[in-house]
């Protein structure tokens, strides 16, 4: 039974993505220009996955599937591809092609869909767009990037505060431009501030004569549209927000943000630190080309090759110990690189807390302390192992002694550097993510050699 459970999740988690069969017949009836072919085995495929698909072949590849199939892509596909490719495949559509499909999007999609492309095509894109969508659109463009202004959509469903519930659904049902998706209607005063709202589902179970006042949400709350969109990302996830209104400097109704937009933004600002973290730029994709990958990673590897200089010099300075004693030179890596694996694993856990404001000032004394406690405790876990395997590796019990304190003290500045580190940079302006691997690994380099090496000078010779 439990296998017959386990084959049927597995074929459940196949209907998922792309099928490697199914991606080769594509490349296949591209490759000998069957358009109808090609229509016939993209047309069942979600958006999402039409857009994998082109982010995953070859550029050469992508142009012929967007030359034979260009005309049946929509506004859906263009919003899932990834920004690295987006600019390319409008660049390839016909006019008429590319004005079909950005009207069909809601206004947050098509700003989210132009505001990283070059003037040029921005204004190709608005061009084509009725008057009324354009002018919403470079409304949200005046706000500053990654903020509410620029997330949130303008289509908006308002109901007068004082209306009933019959007189809600009444007007509902006769106004032809209500959004393709809407979670609540939100409750305006005469002077178009927003007071609440209600959900749909509590809209069609309440009686007709129900005032809307009576039935709003506790959750409600506005956001400015002004504020950065990762902490309404945060607000969405923190307080179970399905869609929230955002306002003016004057709190005026002037769109809403629903939770499909702040969990993309949560998922873009897991990606970009994980990718930080790396250091292979906040925006490194599959698809970018060898020039711009290379581009992205060399700075990075070049300040790592600046600190594994500084802890060159560390042992630089101890030529003559390990010309006495061979030991150190086999044994001392080791050191380093348990503290450089210790380190990453507090500044993981630091950054994510800072990322999701679990990390305040409240607690970061209690963490801190936990973080320099564990250190300790796997420092003389380790300590004691490596300590014996020295002693019996080369007969040496002095050079046990010297790797085991060695461990301890790195093992506590890994765990002391993966917590302090961020959090400093954080209080300094500069984002954790980005610089804090760096900073860290050089720490616990350069602790770990001189403490190791300097302990076996002092000691053994």
């Amino acid at each position: 039974m439990a296998e017959e459970r386990a084959e049927d999740i597995e074929r459940e988690e196949e209907d998922y993505g792309l099928d490697g069969e199914l991606v080769d017949r594509i490349l296949a009836a591209a490759d000998a220009g069957d358009a109808e072919r090609l229509t016939e085995l993209l047309e069942p495929l979600h958006a999402a996955d039409i857009a994998d698909l082109l982010e995953q072949v070859g550029g050469s590849e992508r142009r012929e599937i967007v030359r034979l199939w260009g005309r049946e892509i929509d506004g859906e596909v263009l919003t899932e591809l990834d920004e690295s490719i987006r600019e390319e495949v409008i660049a390839a559509l016909p006019r008429e092609v590319l004005a079909e499909a950005v009207r069909e999007l809601d206004s947050d999609d098509v700003v989210d869909l132009i505001e990283d492309l070059e003037e040029p095509q921005q204004e190709a894109i608005l061009k084509v767009l009725d008057e009324p969508d354009r002018a919403a659109v470079e409304q949200s463009l005046t706000y500053p990037e990654y903020s509410a202004g620029r997330l949130m959509q303008r289509e908006v469903v308002t109901a007068p505060e004082h209306w009933t519930v019959g007189e809600t659904i009444d007007f509902l049902r006769r106004d032809d431009e209500l959004p393709d998706q809407f979670y609540h209607v939100i409750l305006v005063d005469p002077g178009h501030h927003p007071t609440g709202y209600v959900t749909l589902g509590k809209l069609l179970a309440s009686k007709r004569d129900m005032g809307l006042r009576e039935i709003t949400e506790d959750s409600f709350r506005t956001i400015s549209a002004w504020q950065e969109e990762g902490d309404v990302a945060y607000a969405f996830n923190q307080y179970h927000l399905i869609s929230a209104p955002v306002v003016d400097d004057h709190d005026r109704l002037v769109g809403v943000i629903t939770i499909d937009d702040a969990m993309s933004v949560l998922d873009e600002e897991h990606e970009e630190d994980i990718l930080r973290l790396a250091g292979v730029g906040d925006e490194s994709s599959i698809s970018d080309t060898v020039v711009e990958t290379a581009r992205q990673r060399l700075p990075w590897l070049a300040i790592n090759l600046c600190t594994a200089l500084l802890a060159a010099s560390i042992i630089n300075l101890f030529q003559a110990s390990i010309g006495h004693l061979v030991a150190l030179a086999v044994l001392m890596p080791i050191v380093a690189s348990m503290g450089g694996n210790a380190g990453t694993q507090t500044l993981t856990v630091a950054v994510r807390a800072l990322a999701t404001k679990n990390l305040t000032d409240s607690n970061i004394w209690r963490v801190i302390r936990r973080e320099v406690l564990v250190g300790l405790i796997n420092g003389g876990t380790f300590a004691l192992c490596l300590g014996i395997v020295a002693w019996i590796w080369f007969g040496t019990p002095a050079l046990g002694l010297v790797i085991g304190a060695a461990m301890i003290i790195n093992l506590f500045i890994a765990a002391l550097a993966g917590i302090v580190v961020p959090i400093a940079l954080e209080r300094l302006g500069a984002d954790p993510a980005l610089a804090s691997g760096t900073f860290v690994t050089t720490m616990t380099d350069v602790f770990g050699f001189f403490s190791f090496l300097g302990l076996a000078t002092a000691v053994l010779l």
